[in-house]
């Protein structure tokens, strides 16, 4: 039986740069930051001598983890197109769309696109952060 959703993950390239831009930028807290290797890790990912570098951000009641693979070297992204299996976002509620939208593509993030109203009375718009990853903003109006 499911009864939550504890964090949604990202890969990242740079946990010291991805850290940064979830701080200054999105403006999320940073609640741990540790390094995991060895068979545990390995067992429960799958690979053989993992080693990987994890941030966890407070994200209201759920958490946003962060993490580098030290080994095995990640393969290069190869699109950063939204419509691919296995593509993913964060979507994020926040209480003014336009000036979060501008703010954040200001401090660094990659826009897609300024803020529409898909459907009456919710607003949304899509940025990327340094690799890529897909974050949605919603405000409900």
């Amino acid at each position: 039986m499911i009864i939550g959703v504890d964090h949604t993950g990202f890969i990242v390239t740079n946990i010291e740069e991805s850290a940064h831009f979830y701080q200054n930028v999105i403006g999320l807290k940073l609640i741990d930051s540790f390094e995991r290797k060895g068979s545990k890790i390995s067992q429960v990912i799958g690979y053989p001598d993992a080693h990987l570098k994890v941030n966890f951000f407070e994200l209201g009641s759920s958490k946003l983890e962060l993490i580098e693979y030290v080994h095995p070297e990640p393969d290069p992204r190869p699109t950063e197109e939204r419509a691919v299996i296995g593509g993913s976002h964060l979507a994020l509620i926040v209480t003014d769309i336009d000036l979060t939208w501008t703010d954040l593509k200001n401090k660094g993030a990659r826009p897609l696109n300024p803020p529409v109203e898909p459907v009456p009375g919710k607003f949304a718009c899509y940025l990327q952060d340094p690799d890529g990853n897909w974050i949605e903003l919603i405000e409900y109006k």
